[in-house]
C-alpha cells in the first residue's frame, strides 16, 4: 500500500476532477424516480475523510444529494450491532448476479434475499432494525447526523413520496418475503420506513465522514465501539462483493475497495485503517452505478496506490 501523505489528497482530487470534466459520456440520471430525473448528469463532487475527521474535497462535494441505497450500509451496521449473527439467518452474504430490484432469486431461495444490499435484503434489514428500535429511519438519521457532524441532515419528503408512488416492485418483494415469514412488521409501515431511509439527503463530505467508522474497524467518531472487529470486516467484505449490484466484480477489478453505490449517483468507498471516500455523479450506467463516480474511484486508487489488494 502506498504511503500517500494526507497533504497529497487535495491535488489528487483536483487532478481527478479535471479528468472527469473532460469525460464526454456521464450516463443518465435515474428516471424511474421522477424526483431524481431532474439532476444534471454532469454534476460532480468528491471527498476524502481521514480517520481524525479531516476532509478534503473538490467540485460539488458539499452539495446534498439523494443518498438512496448508500444508506443500506449504515442500516446494516446498526442492525448487526444489535442482533449479531442472528441476522444472517434472514439474509445471505452472496453476490446476486441479478438487478437490485429482482424478484427472481427469492422464488427459489425461499424468501431469503441473497445479500443485504439488493432491495429485498435491505427491506429485511430495515424490518429487523425497526422491530428493535421502533423507528428504523429515525435511528439511521440520528446516526448519520452524529457521525457526519451535520445536524441539518434530513429526509427529503418529495423523494420519499415519489418512491412510494412508484414502489410497487418493492411492495411485491416485501409481500413475497412476508409469505415466507421473513418480514415482521406490517408492509405499509416497512415500506414507509424504507422509502424515508433512502430519501435522506447528504453531501460527499457528510457521507465520507459518516463512513469512517468502517475504516476505524467499528469505532464511531466519538470513540465508542459500534461494531466488533469481525463485524466491521464482514460489512467491508460484503461491500466489496455486493455493494455495486451485478457490477460488483467489475468494481472490485477497477477500484479495489469496499464500496456502495446508490441510484442518486453517490458511491462511498473504504480504505480500512486509512480513509473513506464519497463521490457523486448523477449520471448512471445501465446497472445503476455512477459513471463518473466509479471512474473517479478507479483513478484515485491508481494514482495513490491505496487499495485492499
Amino acid at each position: 500500500m502506498n504511503t500517500t501523505s494526507s497533504l497529497a489528497f487535495q491535488p489528487v482530487l483536483e487532478r481527478i476532477a479535471e479528468e472527469i470534466e473532460r469525460t464526454p459520456g456521464r450516463g443518465r440520471a435515474a428516471d424511474y424516480i421522477p424526483a431524481l430525473a431532474a439532476c444534471d448528469p454532469r454534476s460532480f463532487g468528491m471527498a476524502v475523510a481521514e480517520l481524525d475527521g479531516t476532509v478534503y474535497g473538490v467540485g460539488d462535494w458539499r452539495e446534498p444529494f439523494s443518498t438512496q441505497s448508500i444508506t443500506k450500509v449504515f442500516t446494516l451496521a446498526l442492525d448487526l450491532a444489535r442482533e449479531g449473527d442472528e441476522l444472517w439467518e434472514h439474509v445471505g452474504r452472496e453476490p446476486s448476479g441479478n438487478p437490485f430490484n429482482s424478484l427472481v432469486q427469492l422464488e427459489y431461495e425461499n424468501g431469503i434475499p441473497r445479500n443485504p444490499f439488493i432491495n429485498a435484503g435491505a427491506l429485511v434489514v430495515t424490518d429487523r432494525l425497526h422491530s428493535r428500535t421502533g423507528d428504523a429511519a429515525g435511528e439511521l438519521l440520528s446516526f448519520l447526523r452524529a457521525e457526519s457532524g451535520n445536524p441539518a441532515l434530513d429526509f427529503d419528503e418529495e423523494v420519499a413520496a415519489s418512491e412510494s408512488a412508484h414502489g410497487d416492485r418493492n411492495a411485491a418483494l416485501a409481500h413475497f418475503m412476508a409469505a415466507y415469514d421473513n418480514i415482521d412488521n406490517d408492509i405499509p409501515v416497512l415500506l414507509d420506513q424504507y422509502f424515508r431511509q433512502c430519501s435522506i439527503r447528504a453531501s460527499c463530505a457528510d457521507l465520507a465522514l459518516a463512513t469512517t467508522f468502517l475504516a476505524r474497524h467499528g469505532i464511531r467518531a466519538d470513540g465508542t465501539r459500534l461494531l466488533t472487529l469481525s463485524q466491521a470486516k464482514q460489512i467491508n467484505a460484503i461491500m466489496l462483493t455486493c455493494g455495486t449490484y451485478d457490477a460488483a466484480g467489475d468494481f472490485a477489478y477497477r477500484v479495489g475497495l469496499p464500496g456502495k453505490s446508490g441510484v442518486g449517483g453517490g458511491v462511498i468507498a473504504v480504505v480500512p485503517g486509512r480513509c473513506t471516500l464519497c463521490v457523486w455523479g448523477p449520471g448512471l450506467d445501465e446497472r445503476g452505478n455512477s459513471v463518473a463516480g466509479v471512474a473517479a474511484l478507479d483513478r484515485f486508487t491508481t494514482l495513490t496506490g491505496l487499495s485492499v489488494f
